[in-house]
């Protein structure tokens, strides 16, 4: 019987980490993807790697363009900096719906997921796994149930294979209305080892070191997804096991 194939989209921050893991424990062969389209926390890059080894993808991709050519946003900009210390985590936690924040990327989950799409029909799987989530997460618009929907939809007009009837895309987000604390429990249920992992907007160079290679950063631990971690790993009673090595070195 052939195996299923997946692509996943993998960033290396807990969400697609765990993503990638709960794919694998569906029994499907693994096919990562991830980006460097010019992000200020590139160090995620390096996680992404560490993690498709762990989960032992049969190919891991990672696709290079530069988004700060044509997105305005805190992430791939130089001229705006990555918010700290928001007062809207505050409307997060009591259930406001907040802003969309300057982190928000123009359309890159829509860009992404087309790579995704692209890949997926070379490779004739039918399922695409992205790390979604509408409960932790900065309000971005790409991450809601209806928008998966609608690109799912277009993926079954727009591609050969399904147009031909010979297959039918579907977008995985199993972890869409999951907590932060809920995802970590379930990674490590299925072994994910989130010392791998990365979720620093923002990555500061580590007291002493020069080289600024990908290994030299620790996070910034004031940006909101460094807040939205450090929330997940209390709330599920769990030592972050990133901090707990970046403090051992």
């Amino acid at each position: 019987m052939q195996v299923p194939k997946a692509v996943v989209l993998l960033s290396g921050g807990i969400d697609s980490s765990t993503t990638l893991y709960i794919a694998k424990s569906q029994g499907f062969e693994l096919y990562a993807l991830s980006f460097d389209y010019s992000q200020k926390h590139k160090r995620e890059l390096l996680s992404a790697k560490m993690v498709a080894d762990s989960a032992q993808v049969k190919e891991h991709l990672i696709v290079k363009f530069d988004m700060s050519m044509i997105g305005k946003s805190a992430l791939t900009s130089t001229y705006e900096e990555v918010p700290k210390d928001r007062i809207f985590v505050q409307d997060v936690l009591k259930n406001v719906q907040p802003s969309i924040p300057p982190t928000y990327v123009p359309a890159r989950n829509t860009i992404f997921l087309s790579f995704a799409l692209a890949w997926a029909e070379t490779l004739m799987a039918s399922d695409i796994f992205i790390g979604a989530n509408i409960l932790d997460y900065s309000g971005y618009p790409d991450c809601r149930p209806q928008y998966l929907r609608a690109f799912e939809q277009m993926a079954n007009l727009a591609t050969k294979v399904s147009t031909e009837g010979i297959l039918q895309f579907k977008i995985n987000a199993p972890l869409l209305y999951s907590t932060k604390s809920e995802t970590i429990l379930k990674g490590v249920a299925l072994g994910l080892d989130y010392s791998l992992t990365w979720s620093c907007y923002d990555p500061q160079l580590k007291r002493g070191s020069h080289c600024g290679e990908e290994k030299d950063f620790e996070p910034c631990k004031r940006c909101d997804s460094c807040f939205f971690r450090a929330r997940g790993f209390e709330e599920a009673g769990i030592e972050d096991p990133l901090l707990r090595m970046l403090n051992c070195h």
